[in-house]
């Protein structure tokens, strides 16, 4: 059971990021984990972020959900985790891939507010309403999990409902998101770090500068939310094109193309950071996707998709249906991707930008817990 507890946690791993791009909710992870009427299990257990985000998922009705989480410091000696889970946690503090603060809950609406996420938490959230109007006013931006038989449910603060919505990005979120920023600390996992860190520190904390995470804002001043550093301004962040997959009509994962990052897209690409579609794919398309399938790379702001397969792909504008609308793709060829277009691998296997992607799925998303042992889980009976 330990062993499969863990790959539990590899696979939820997999679903916490700081990317602005890929995050589709923000949450305090200490109120999540000790929720003990999620399960009625231990009083604390990292598992239950796993039961969080597949309640995302299914309400959003998308695969490979990420979520932005940040966490109260004291949270990495709790004596209410397992030593394992401990562990795990501290990873993800050093590998930035969540926030480590002292008060996690203003943060934790400054960046659903600087990025326009949903927020997930049980905290009535009345002392910030002055700060975050939004948190009263919009229905569907603020959500609480809920026990519910076959895992937790969600349910909005105001107006009811279960489904998590967007807002737009504050205008302070947009500006800050146009530039790099830099962490005189030396070995910031959230912003580089400066001078004077190990070779494996500054190795573990090398990330992308679109992934970079939007800083705090303190007196209108650009902030480290970790060490309350003033932020250094290193130039302007690559610009990004948010991508998704969509596969029976489910979206199964998006994904970032920058301007200084392509990518490779096909049933398993070679490339490093390629997008393998085998997984989700019938017999029939996986003999007609070709390992590398898709090159997609943004040039001056325009999406450029080149095909490198052997049986080519296909391109349908926006709200084309038929064959005939259908335009071709040979192999080799190249082509500037339109603001509705789909590229179609084969039939049912489509690539379009994530927001305009429309959903109808005949699949359900697949759950982040599919590993854990029933012994780890104690549900409430329907």
């Amino acid at each position: 059971m330990r062993f499969e507890i863990s790959k539990v946690l590899d696979a939820i791993e997999g679903r916490v990021c700081v990317d602005p791009s890929l995050a589709r909710a923000v949450l305090d992870l200490a109120d999540v984990i000790r929720y003990q009427d999620i399960d009625g299990g231990r009083p604390a257990s990292l598992l239950r972020l796993g039961m969080v985000i597949d309640a995302l998922s299914r309400q959003l009705e998308e695969d490979s959900v990420q979520v932005y989480a940040v966490v109260h410091r004291a949270l990495l000696s709790d004596a209410d985790l397992t030593s394992n889970e401990r562990m795990v946690v501290r990873r993800w503090a050093d590998d930035g891939l969540v926030e480590v603060l002292d008060n996690p809950g203003d943060r934790m609406l400054e960046v659903a507010d600087l990025l326009g996420l949903p927020v997930l938490t049980r905290a009535r959230l009345d002392g910030l309403r002055g700060r975050f109007p939004w948190v009263a006013e919009e229905p569907g931006r603020v959500l609480a999990p809920v026990p519910g038989a076959g895992g937790p449910n969600l349910v909005a603060h105001v107006g009811g409902g279960d489904k998590p919505v967007a807002g737009r990005r504050s205008p302070a979120g947009a500006k800050l998101l146009t530039r790099q920023w830099r962490c005189p600390e030396s070995g910031c996992a959230l912003f580089g770090g400066g001078g004077g860190g190990s070779f494996a520190d500054l190795a573990r904390v090398q990330r992308s500068p679109a992934e970079q995470a939007p800083p705090s804002l303190r007196g209108g001043v650009p902030t480290c939310p970790r060490h309350g550093t003033r932020l250094g301004d290193v130039g302007p962040r690559p610009r990004t094109e948010v991508l998704a997959v969509r596969i029976g009509g489910l979206v199964r994962r998006r994904f970032v193309v920058s301007e200084e990052q392509p990518v490779l897209v096909g049933r398993a690409p070679e490339a490093e950071g390629g997008i393998v579609l085998g997984q989700w794919l019938n017999d029939e398309a996986r003999r007609w996707i070709s390992r590398n399938h898709l090159h997609l790379e943004l040039r001056v702001g325009e999406v450029i998709v080149t095909d490198v397969s052997t049986n080519g792909s296909g391109i349908r504008p926006a709200g084309s249906m038929t064959e005939a609308e259908r335009i071709p793709l040979v192999p080799k060829q190249s082509r500037v991707l339109g603001e509705n277009d789909m590229i179609e691998l084969y039939p049912g296997v489509q690539i379009g930008r994530a927001e305009e992607l429309p959903v109808g799925a005949s699949f359900t998303p697949t759950s982040v817990m599919a590993e854990a042992p029933t012994m780890a889980m104690r549900l409430p009976r329907p």
